[in-house]
């Protein structure tokens, strides 16, 4: 997964510069999910500046919480700690090719000037979520890495 370059920002004016961070962490985490239906898409690019186009909206959409375990001894990787699922409900998520781990459940920037997005990555594998499909990611399935 990527870091949003805000949060690069923010993290190397930390150690390099010993500036207290503005980011202020917060408890909850929310999944998102992105599809590319339009020349702009939800490219990995655009993630990380922030500039957040096609989250998938409707049909009993919401971000979903997410948790994460500690990384292991000797490790820069953290896995998610359960699982997650969307569920479409009166209508198709369309083609979901990525997805983005943020810090609120709407997409509304914070005071610090943080957009929400903190880290984002692209499916091995895009998946087509039809009315009545759920998609799910098994504990452990997303890892952040660090390296």
């Amino acid at each position: 997964m990527s870091v949003a370059n805000s949060i690069e920002t923010k993290l190397l004016d930390h150690l390099l510069r010993g500036t207290t961070a503005a980011y202020t962490p917060k408890s909850d985490l929310y999944l998102a999910l992105f599809t590319s239906d339009d020349s702009t898409g939800a490219t990995l690019e655009n993630l990380e500046q922030g500039i957040i186009t096609n989250e998938v909206s409707g049909n009993g959409y919401t971000r979903q919480a997410i948790t994460f375990g500690a990384a292991s001894s000797g490790s820069s990787q953290g896995p998610n700690g359960g699982s997650v699922t969307f569920t479409a409900s009166g209508g198709s998520f369309g083609t979901v090719t990525h997805i983005a781990i943020c810090d609120n459940a709407n997409g509304a920037e914070d005071s610090s000037g943080i957009d929400g997005v903190l880290l984002s990555g692209a499916l091995s594998t895009p998946k087509q979520v039809d009315d009545g499909d759920s998609l799910q990611f098994a504990a452990d399935s997303i890892t952040v890495t660090m390296s």
